[in-house]
């Protein structure tokens, strides 16, 4: 059985983009601070799947899945009613040497 498709009008995905980005500004201090950051990657507004990276020392981190699942997904998923799914992703083009050579608080977010 297929999902109906979810319509959401624009200015509630402004909303939601708006509310998801704060959120988002609101965590990375605390990834920052372990030598990684936060980004936010895509965000499906209507269906409520959000797509996040793990940048920096917290690419190459043994616990990034748990930083990603038991603190990014469910912030945003007690925060922001409307999402439905976080997907997280890692900077695949980090690499892990330099992640822990930054260590803690090392990280220099790109822009």
């Amino acid at each position: 059985m297929e999902t109906p498709e979810v319509v959401v009008s624009d200015e509630e995905q402004a909303r939601r983009r708006q509310a998801l980005s704060e959120l988002i500004e609101v965590m990375r201090p605390a990834v920052q601070a372990d030598g990684g950051d936060l980004v936010l990657v895509d965000a499906d507004l209507a269906a409520g799947v959000v797509e996040v990276q793990l940048q920096g020392a917290c690419s190459s981190c043994a616990i990034s899945s748990a930083t990603l699942q038991g603190g990014v997904e469910r912030i945003l998923r007690g925060r922001l009613p409307w999402v439905t799914e976080v997907i997280g992703s890692l900077d695949e083009e980090a690499d892990p040497a330099v992640g822990v050579a930054l260590g803690r608080g090392g990280y220099v977010p790109r822009r």
